[in-house]
């Protein structure tokens, strides 16, 4: 269990260098137990992980506390909570480095890669929280007629994906807050640019290509993906470029015509695009590709149509998979927002809110847990053969919070061997 040990290694690493700002004499509880503590919620995705493991440390001396996750002490909910709170959610961005160089050791990152050498990271934001009674400084705000003031947190989220790969690894996320002394509040856009700004140059060795719905295709944003030394493939609806739409009319496209069999059944593919088209009409407008994709099924109904832009060379013999990579964006949404809100991890629940950083801090635990079990997934060894042996993500779970109430196993490797059926469960002491 090298890549599992060593990335729960690395979250230890970042709880080792979380600000200690107690006031008070209480030191009853290590900073690094703390976060190590609130991980363990997500990463075992048991919110009485905790509980069981105390009740454990009362009969035997010891718990999967220590063993699996190397606490020295087991916090209770309420020090997480109040300790947490002043910690700032970027603490624990080097983890999520860690994953993606993890995924590369392992050999898994290959997979991702698309266009040649190019890996996809898809852009898009999210709700967290919503509450018309539990509120903080950081809370978005929104008022509809009739009904009592929403205060909800959102976050910008990148998301490694892929067309044809049933994974996602999501990275470090961006957070949208209201913003003092701004005149205009924070949006999505601006959380995009600072995610760039704070992360492109990093993720420039994976030779990206991001990948966004139509609100951001727009100048500031392609700039700033370019500035960064990567590419953008974003959807480009028709209403919301009407510059682009003028080069488009009573021009004769180049074509590309494709017939793929879907089930017993065929569909046709017909692929259009321009190059060179300015982005805006001013004289500074980016100059961006064009393409669009168009299917219809064994009958001639139109099923799909959407076009893109893209900074990318458009030809005959590359249309098909740029469209292709643009239609993963959708991955983000599915096999990303959908698992992380109906998968387990229940993005979406209030584990606590604060005044600060806290849910903040507990979302980017929620998504280390998530990334660090997808590379696990990915990577040979006793994880993906228990993941195998058990089949689906929920039973996996279960049997993994089962064992761990009940027994006090010595390390990850006798956890999942016992979870994939290659070793008898210990005795109980």
């Amino acid at each position: 269990m090298e890549v599992l040990d060593s990335l729960i290694g690395a979250v230890r690493r970042c709880c080792e260098g979380f600000p200690d700002k107690r006031t008070g004499t209480n030191t009853r509880y290590p900073m690094v137990d703390v976060g190590l503590g609130a991980f363990s919620l997500f990463f075992t995705q048991s919110p009485s992980f905790l509980a069981f493991q105390r009740r454990l440390e009362e009969g035997h001396g010891h718990s999967n506390c220590q063993t699996l996750f190397g606490m020295s002490r087991i916090p209770t909910d309420n020090h997480i909570r109040a300790l947490l709170d002043p910690v700032a959610p970027d603490h624990l961005f080097p983890v999520f480095g860690a994953v993606v160089a993890a995924l590369e050791r392992s050999g898994g990152l290959a997979a991702f890669r698309r266009l040649g050498s190019h890996v996809l990271i898809a852009l898009d934001g999210t709700e967290y929280h919503r509450s018309t009674k539990i509120h903080c400084p950081n809370c978005s705000r929104r008022t509809r007629k009739g009904q009592p003031t929403e205060h909800f947190h959102t976050l910008l989220c990148a998301t490694i994906v892929a067309p044809g790969h049933a994974q996602v690894v999501p990275l470090e996320p961006e957070f949208i807050r209201p913003q003092d002394g701004h005149d205009k509040q924070d949006c999505e856009s601006r959380a995009v640019r600072r995610w760039l700004a704070r992360h492109g140059a990093r993720y420039g060795r994976l030779n990206p290509i991001y990948l966004g719905d139509d609100l951001l295709a727009c100048q500031p944003v392609c700039e700033a993906v370019l500035a960064q030394g990567g590419h953008f493939l974003f959807t480009c609806k028709p209403a919301s470029h009407q510059t682009i739409q003028e080069y488009l009319t009573g021009i004769a496209l180049d074509e590309h015509v494709e017939r793929v069999k879907r089930g017993r059944t065929h569909v046709t593919h017909t692929y259009r695009w321009l190059c060179d088209v300015p982005l805006r009409a001013d004289t500074d407008g980016l100059t961006v590709n064009w393409l669009s994709i168009e299917i219809h099924d064994a009958k001639g109904k139109l099923t799909y149509r959407n076009s893109f832009i893209t900074d990318l060379p458009v030809t005959r013999d590359t249309v098909a998979e740029l469209a292709d990579c643009a239609r993963a964006r959708w991955k983000i949404e599915n096999e990303s927002f959908n698992v992380l809100k109906n998968g387990g991890y229940h993005l979406e629940h209030n584990f606590g809110h604060g005044q600060q950083h806290l849910a903040a801090l507990l979302v980017c635990f929620n998504l280390l847990a998530f990334a660090i079990h997808t590379v696990c997934d990915l990577a040979t060894g006793a994880w993906h053969q228990a993941r195998k042996t058990l089949g689906p993500r929920t039973r996996f779970f279960n049997n993994l919070q089962a064992l761990t109430t009940y027994l006090v196993f010595v390390s990850w490797t006798e956890l999942l061997e016992i979870l994939a059926g290659v070793r008898a469960p210990p005795r109980p002491p």
